[in-house]
């Protein structure tokens, strides 16, 4: 019976993980919709060209991996700092409400939030009116890129780091108890309990997390940054990523090959950086190691 039950997600994964990666061949052929998969010339490993021929390539990786450090440090740092804050507040009924509100904007659709952003920080939007009418320069969000890395950062955080507290609060709270009743005995502050227990103890789930994280380097979070900046030019030097350049690849050519290329890249690139992160980490903190 136990067996039974776990067939529809068995089938689900075959059908939806599985059953896909065939088109991975797609990389390496001439496709075609006429003769299908199957049937497209192969050309080997010509498609991967398309990628490092880009006299782009540099930038797109260089925007690509900083972005994504900056959000795996950022969206860790404050996820840890708001499970903390929700695990001290007692109060059930406020505590529900609180991370409810934190939690929220995971939810909220990334062109919901483009909208909201050009009503702020637009032309006209409410925060350039207020610093032109202080006496300031147009700051000119949309045509200036040294903006964009804090923008998008603080969105992200804004977005994922709520979110990001359920596994942490969730590990805080199965830590023994006894722990923190034997430091408060020997007169231990709440600061200091959470120095000398919770951080320690917290910090396998951490390196875990960011483990995983690692293997999406290379990806570009395509839906908050084409959301926000579209096909801005402008914004290039510190927006495109791999992604937003394979959807304009796409787009312009119709070459499937090219973009899956780049994909079947991203995704090896990435495993080969999981299993880097996890073996250096066996050799540090053998206990946070995945495998």
């Amino acid at each position: 019976m136990l067996y039974l039950m776990t067939l529809p997600t068995i089938v689900w994964v075959l059908i939806f993980c599985y059953y896909p990666m065939y088109g991975v061949l797609i990389a390496f052929k001439d496709f075609n919709y006429k003769d299908g998969i199957w049937g497209s010339p192969w050309v080997g490993l010509k498609n991967f060209q398309f990628l490092f021929n880009y006299k782009g390539v540099g930038r797109i990786f260089f925007n690509t991996i900083f972005l994504n450090v900056l959000f795996i440090a950022s969206g860790t740092i404050l996820s840890i700092v708001l499970a903390l804050v929700f695990v001290e507040i007692k109060n059930k009924v406020y505590n529900k409400v609180v991370q409810t509100i934190a939690i929220f904007p995971h939810f909220v659709s990334w062109t919901v939030v483009a909208m909201f952003m050009s009503g702020i920080i637009g032309g006209s939007g409410i925060l350039t009116r207020w610093v032109m009418e202080n006496g300031g320069e147009d700051p000119s969000f949309y045509t200036t890129p040294g903006w964009w890395p804090l923008i998008l950062v603080l969105l992200k955080i804004w977005q994922g780091a709520g979110y990001g507290t359920i596994v942490y609060v969730a590990a805080i709270t199965g830590f023994d108890q006894e722990m923190y009743e034997a430091a408060r005995v020997d007169g231990a502050t709440r600061l200091q309990q959470i120095t000398r227990i919770t951080m320690p103890l917290l910090k396998t789930t951490a390196i875990m997390l960011t483990i995983m994280s690692v293997g999406k380097i290379f990806n570009g979070d395509f839906g908050m940054i084409y959301a926000l900046v579209g096909d801005n030019a402008s914004l290039y030097p510190s927006t495109d990523v791999i992604d937003t350049f394979v959807y304009r690849a796409l787009r312009q050519l119709n070459n499937l090959g090219m973009s899956t290329a780049t994909s079947l890249f991203q995704s090896v690139v990435g495993l080969v950086l999981v299993f880097a992160t996890n073996f250096a980490t066996k050799k540090v903190e053998p206990d946070a190691a995945i495998f």
